[in-house]
């Protein structure tokens, strides 16, 4: 739950981008992006038999792309879904998605799913990091995604 405080300051945040036409634009392609993304990590996740449990799953500590039971229910899975534009700049080409999922990144999916294993009943059952990187190539060539499961918290 927010302080009004941080409600102020998120109202803040938001009306400045807003207003600020170019900033404001950039930050819906970006997330436009992140989202074909995600549909795509999660098509591509059901198609080797996971459950989809939920979608940007939010709680106090973050948020989780993706929350998924693993073939067979064995596992529950965070997902954390990278999406990049590819041939626009060098700087968007320097590294691959999966890069950005850095150790104070996976700190915190191991937090947010530890919070999610007790709310749920999931404390008897293994809960890993997948990582689903998305490489989309400029002028609309199909996308490249990788699955790299079990990651390291």
């Amino acid at each position: 739950m927010l302080t009004t405080l941080q409600q102020q300051v998120r109202l803040l945040c938001e009306g400045a981008i807003a207003s600020i036409p170019m900033l404001s634009a950039r930050v819906d392609a970006t997330r436009a992006l992140g989202d074909r993304g995600e549909r795509l990590a999660a098509k591509l996740l059901r198609g080797k038999g996971y459950l989809i449990l939920g979608r940007n799953v939010r709680v106090p500590m973050g948020e989780a792309d993706l929350v998924c039971e693993h073939p067979g229910g064995d596992a529950i899975v965070m997902v954390e879904v990278k999406t990049r534009t590819r041939g626009v700049s060098e700087a968007s080409d320097a590294y691959a998605p999966e890069a950005a999922v850095d150790l104070a990144k996976r700190a915190r999916l191991r937090t947010i799913a530890a919070h999610l294993a007790r709310a749920n009943g999931w404390v008897d059952r293994p809960v890993w990091l997948d990582v689903v990187a998305v490489e989309w190539p400029s002028g609309g060539a199909r996308p490249t995604l990788r699955h790299i499961e079990q990651v390291p918290w």
